[in-house]
């Protein structure tokens, strides 16, 4: 069998619909993800998404892999 790795999604260019196909990201956090975003200026490190109100220590470990800055 073939595994494919999922997808990578940039934290400073994705959009509210590229957010949501992350595990554990629907519209709400998405929009908290571009709030947070738009208020840093963009984000440097995916430890920033920490700051993200609704993301805590175990959804950050499901998302760490699969975002990038």
């Amino acid at each position: 069998t073939t595994t494919t790795a999922a997808p990578v999604v940039n934290l400073n260019t994705a959009s509210a619909a590229d957010l949501e196909t992350l595990p554990g990201i629907g519209p709400t956090l998405a929009a908290a993800i571009l709030a947070e975003r738009e208020r840093r200026g963009g984000f440097t490190s995916i430890d920033d998404l920490r700051s993200v109100h609704g993301i805590g220590e175990g959804r950050f470990a499901d998302l760490r892999d699969r975002v990038t800055v």
